[in-house]
């Protein structure tokens, strides 16, 4: 699946930072994780880390799919928020689901500090209104993550107009950062190298048969990988494995501005901020003094379709932006699109699928990927090694 369009600001910036090598010989290994990205980067992290013998397979070169294209707002706000995600899976599973992804960021800040990973900024979050009708939405989100303990001030208007400059309603929540997922990913994979990780990337995966107790991969180029368990990080390529549907593809859009070192800060404190609007927009900014728009979400019918609409959207969504800020100047300098997933509850997938015996799944769907595959990762490594973890239940297939 085409996952990305367009250049994406972290691969133009970066390039490929190091080289993989291509599976060349049948091998055989404790754990396969199928995905290189920022999900099985942090999975093997943690399985290495374990003690475990573990490869990693990429169709592509690592990182050129989703992860990428990923805006990287790391936010323990779900999608769906969680007034509405209680009403969907009760206040326990909707509670805990908000304090691990608040949990999930404390953790990744603590995993660049031993990479000595230098492109992680903390940064508070403002989740603000579309639209006047949006206030009593926002007022009842804001009364519920007070009320389980989340660190959140509501503004009003004459606060957002004075500190932000537009008018709006507002949450403000101290907890949220920013990063690179690209270079993240790279530097996970460089760390777990030492500790004997082994990579390849550029090696399609043709066939894949679950057996009871291994799974037997076989490469585009006739190679065997023999393994005891197999993790699925593939993302949203993940409907080729599955044979039920568990997640909607969309589309959404980005744009990066040219360079303004004469800006102190973009906006009040450089926060994450992102509104009420369905689709909604979001915005950061970036360790060089740029700013970042996404938004615009289409649903995903085909490559071609979504990558014509990269110019429009981009237009689209530098007109959402000066309608903030008329007087702010934003001269775009990269743009692109790409697919991601969308789920019934907003919640990712992880752990054991029944069908596919010897089998792990991490799916980190929707806007928040990065800390969703921080939480898959250590779910997935308690299971492997025969750990209980009281949280699995929340993410697991069997829900749906």
């Amino acid at each position: 699946m085409d996952l990305k369009s367009g250049y994406p600001f972290w691969l133009v910036k970066n390039g490929l930072p190091y080289d993989y090598a291509k599976l060349e010989s049948s091998v055989k290994t404790d754990i396969v994780i199928l995905g290189g990205g920022v999900s099985g980067a942090l999975t093997a992290y943690y399985l290495v880390k374990a003690g475990l013998d573990v490869t990693v397979i990429d169709a592509r070169s690592i990182g050129l799919g989703s992860t990428c294209a990923s805006t990287a707002l790391l936010q323990y706000e779900i999608d769906t928020p969680l007034h509405e995600l209680i009403e969907k899976i009760g206040t326990n599973g909707a509670v805990r689901s908000y304090e691990l992804c608040s949990y999930a960021i404390d953790r990744i800040e603590s995993i660049t500090q031993k990479l000595g990973y230098k492109d992680f900024q903390r940064k508070k979050s403002l989740l603000f209104t579309a639209h006047k009708k949006d206030i009593p939405f926002l007022q009842k989100e804001y009364a519920v993550r007070k009320e389980h303990g989340f660190k959140v001030k509501y503004l009003e208007n004459d606060v957002v107009n004075k500190n932000y400059g537009f008018n709006a309603d507002a949450i403000l929540s101290q907890q949220g950062a920013q990063i690179d997922a690209y270079t993240f990913t790279h530097a996970l994979h460089q760390q777990s190298k030492k500790k004997g990780l082994r990579i390849f990337d550029r090696t399609p995966i043709t066939d894949i048969q679950h057996h009871d107790k291994n799974v037997t991969l076989k490469t585009e180029n006739g190679h065997t990988i023999q393994a005891k368990k197999i993790i699925y990080a593939t993302g949203y390529e993940v409907v080729n494995f599955l044979d039920k549907k568990v997640v909607d593809l969309q589309s959404t859009y980005a744009v990066v501005s040219e360079q303004n070192n004469s800006m102190k800060e973009c906006w009040k404190d450089d926060v994450l901020m992102w509104n009420t609007a369905d689709p909604y927009l979001y915005m950061r900014t970036t360790s060089d003094r740029r700013m970042l728009i996404g938004g615009r979400d289409e649903d995903f019918y085909n490559p071609t379709r979504r990558d014509k609409l990269i110019d429009s959207k981009t237009k689209q969504l530098i007109k959402d932006f000066n309608n903030l800020y008329p007087d702010k100047p934003f001269k775009p300098e990269f743009s692109w699109t790409g697919t991601f997933g969308i789920t019934k509850d907003g919640l990712p997938f992880i752990g054991t699928y029944k069908k596919l015996p010897n089998s792990y799944f991490a799916l980190g769907f929707g806007g928040n990927g990065i800390t969703f595959s921080l939480i898959a990762a250590e779910i997935i490594t308690d299971l492997i090694t025969g750990k209980k973890n009281k949280d699995a239940e929340i993410f697991s297939f069997e829900r749906v």
